[in-house]
């Protein structure tokens, strides 16, 4: 597990704040968010709910209470995506069921998991719209049928290589929310 200071450096950082801009939004003293980063003392109580609330992350996230790294399970739920080949929103089913089981006992699954859920929810209704009208431009014997034909294997190969793709990072130790995050459902 990495150490409380560290963490809250990397969001810092992530989020383009100086130590001076965090220390300021926090109503703290520089001096306790340099502390803090070094860890030479460790965040209490009410300063790292104020920290927490700056960088708009949650302090249980931060602590990890519990949790371990799991990469051959994070690699599992990126590639649980695949099930839509066999299964009709196979694609959200097993990754919702696997989401729900560990999202609290491994390390990043809780904001992996809505990441790819909300990407999974959103290409699924554009997949299924681009059928219903493929569909019935068939029946209508209008022209334009081979264009949403090329749309919908188009998002059929990306739905098969994104998974297998961020599978591979994942099991190289990257665990950033590698979906694209179009509409935040869930949270």
């Amino acid at each position: 597990m990495k150490e409380i200071g560290k963490k809250i450096k990397e969001v810092r950082k992530r989020k383009s704040l100086s130590q001076e801009e965090l220390a300021e939004s926090a109503k703290i003293s520089v001096r306790t968010v340099q502390r803090i980063e070094n860890n030479e003392s460790q965040p209490h109580g009410k300063t790292l709910h104020l920290i927490c609330d700056v960088l708009e992350i949650n302090a249980e996230d931060l602590l990890d209470y519990g949790k371990k790294e799991d990469k051959s399970y994070l690699v599992i739920f990126h590639l649980s995506v695949l099930a839509f080949l066999a299964i009709p929103l196979g694609n959200i089913i097993l990754p919702v069921i696997l989401w729900l089981n560990k999202k609290n006992e491994v390390i990043g699954l809780k904001s992996i998991g809505a990441n790819l859920l909300n990407f999974q929810i959103v290409w699924s209704v554009i997949f299924f719209a681009n059928i219903f009208v493929f569909t019935l431009l068939k029946i209508m014997h209008y022209g334009y049928s081979q264009y949403i034909f090329s749309v919908f294997i188009g998002l059929y190969l990306i739905n098969i290589a994104l998974p297998i793709v961020f599978a591979i990072k994942s099991n190289k130790g990257k665990t950033d929310n590698l979906y694209p995050n179009i509409i935040r459902l869930i949270k």
